[in-house]
């Protein structure tokens, strides 16, 4: 019995939390693309009722944009990701800010949208290019 509690354990390593193929960008995407058609048919509409629900389902796609982004960054990407792509945080940083109420949460302007979607793209490349490794 003794044998047994003190025989070498065998160490496994995963490179996430979870099985590789939960986590994805295109999450994130999803969410911005509807802030950014949300924002299109809140320029279309004068109807106040209409454009209050509106905003108030585009700042729920930001928060969720910023959970899937953050959810990437603290679950996902691990120190080698971030010594290969040393401006990896920094693009995570800006992208969550334009999602925010600085960013695509506060605002209708479909630029900032396209800013965001633009950022998503850039994580999504460096995402892609972890998965060959």
């Amino acid at each position: 019995m003794l044998a047994r509690l003190f025989a070498p354990t065998l160490e496994a390593q995963a490179h996430c939390d979870l099985p590789c193929g939960v986590y994805d960008p295109a999450q994130a995407r999803i969410e911005a693309e509807s802030i950014k058609a949300i924002i299109a048919k809140v320029a279309d509409s004068d109807d106040p009722d209409f454009r209050t629900r509106a905003v108030l389902i585009k700042e729920q796609r930001a928060e969720l944009v910023k959970h899937h982004l953050w959810v990437l960054w603290t679950d996902y990407f691990k120190p080698p990701h971030f010594e290969k792509y040393p401006h990896l945080h920094t693009l995570v940083n800006e992208a969550t800010k334009l999602a925010g109420a600085g960013g695509a949460k506060g605002t209708l302007d479909a630029d900032v949208a396209d800013q965001l979607l633009a950022k998503i793209d850039e994580i999504a490349e460096i995402f892609w290019e972890t998965k060959k490794a």
